[in-house]
């Protein structure tokens, strides 16, 4: 497993990065950690989106008429201050987890958009 330099992402095994990326100059590592950047903003952003659909969705989508009102009581996890805080720990955890697993792919294209010169050969 390997970081690459100067970003604060987890670290992403080499084998993950595309081999124009692995194999390239400075430069191109340098376009694809900004874009990796980029994308862990954009994972962690959608991440906490979900995480507060699962912690308190909203009422018309609990509505199925059964009269119970749990759904617009704290969410699926609850309102107890323990539950909270492991809901607050949700985003985090899976933007890690995905970023470390190389992300969903977005970097890749952006960064060839960043260095139109990844890819070519010299």
């Amino acid at each position: 497993m390997s970081s690459l330099p100067g970003t604060s992402l987890p670290p992403i095994d080499s084998s993950l990065l595309p081999a124009d990326i692995r194999n390239g100059d400075a430069k191109a590592k340098q376009a694809y950690q900004q874009a990796l950047g980029f994308e862990d903003i954009l994972v962690g952003q959608l991440t906490q989106q979900l995480a507060q659909t699962v912690v308190s969705p909203s009422d018309d989508s609990s509505d199925d008429g059964s009269g119970d009102s749990s759904g617009s009581s704290g969410g699926i996890l609850g309102s107890d201050p323990s539950t909270s805080m492991f809901a607050s720990m949700i985003p985090t955890a899976l933007t890690q987890s995905i970023m470390s697993g190389g992300g969903v792919g977005v970097a890749d294209g952006l960064a060839r958009a960043i260095d139109p010169a990844i890819g070519e050969k010299k």
